[in-house]
């Protein structure tokens, strides 16, 4: 509202646009604080999907360990770091039992759980990785949902928490403090490649069977996982859990699988290796004659395979 004082009309419309000025400034102020306030509760819980062997683990010890470097007064291996006092740091990773006190590997997990939910302030910083797999999966994903909304409303400390149940990404929604995060992979010619990278968003799979395949597991196993898993993805997909659980009983889970024959198998072990024979080569060492044999023996090898 202009002066009434100012009887000059050009006046009063400059007092009066210096005053809007004014309040545009402190208005965009005031929206850039609680845009950054909203941005820091945002990201005080984390929500980690992504594959096996991508790194889920390793990224939730290693911001443990430099939230205890930046307390100790140390250097962080990071271009900028605002981390804030932490009065104590809970950690739920890894798997293992207590036989000699009589707990099992899901007794011991679910003990160190109640240990961090009941004892973790405001200044904590909590990681915790896949809480619940060692029961059932809807046992499992009922005690980690509700580990997530206690973390978020009660203790309300910074925590990473890990985990394959992609079902718990919806808490986004309805959790102001939580956000999501996956782990970075890219697929090229059906094999998977970990990135190493941490970045927003949600992962929609976990790989497990490419995992079990890097592991060794036999063909015939593989080959089988790969069928259950697509006839229970797309039973999801249909909604239809009654009719999955009764589908399952039709699978021929204990029939006998067919034998490869010995022109298989000697393929297979021809294919396998090739693909060590790629895995050893450096190409950055090569010298070009090196490069010139090591060509006719993958050509061999395939030709082998070929046959």
């Amino acid at each position: 509202v202009a002066n009434d004082c100012l009887l000059n009309a050009e006046a009063a419309q400059t007092d009066t646009e210096n005053l809007q000025t004014e309040s545009d400034t402190q208005s965009r102020a005031s929206e850039s604080q609680n845009s950054e306030s909203q941005k820091k509760e945002s990201c005080r819980l984390i929500l980690l999907t992504g594959p096996n062997m991508a790194g889920k683990s390793t990224y939730l010890r290693q911001n443990a360990l430099l939230a205890i470097l930046a307390q100790a007064g140390f250097f962080v291996p990071a271009q900028r770091a605002e981390i804030g006092i932490i009065d104590q740091v809970f950690s739920r990773v890894g798997a293992a039992d207590d036989l000699a006190r009589g707990r099992s590997t899901f007794m011991v997990e679910m003990v160190e759980t109640a240990a961090i939910l009941n004892q973790a302030t405001k200044a904590s910083l909590v990681i915790l990785d896949e809480i619940g797999r060692g029961t059932a999966t809807f046992d499992g994903l009922s005690i980690a949902w509700a580990c997530v909304e206690h973390l978020h409303n009660v203790n309300q400390c910074r925590a990473l928490f890990a985990t394959h149940y992609h079902e718990l990404t919806a808490l986004s929604d309805h959790l102001a403090g939580l956000t999501n995060a996956t782990m970075r992979v890219k697929e090229y010619q059906g094999e998977v490649i970990f990135l190493h990278e941490v970045g927003p968003g949600a992962a929609d799979r976990s790989y497990g069977i490419h995992v079990a395949e890097l592991a060794g597991l036999p063909r015939a196993v593989l080959t089988r996982a790969r069928t259950v898993l697509a006839f229970l993805e797309e039973s999801r997909t249909t909604g239809t859990n009654r009719a999955a659980a009764d589908g399952l009983g039709l699978l021929p889970l204990f029939t006998q699988t067919t034998q490869p024959t010995d022109s298989e198998t000697q393929a297979n072990f021809a294919e396998d290796k090739l693909r060590q024979a790629l895995r050893d080569i450096d190409p950055d060492r090569l010298s070009p004659r090196e490069a010139l044999t090591t060509l006719y023996h993958l050509h061999k090898i395939f030709t082998e395979t070929d046959k």
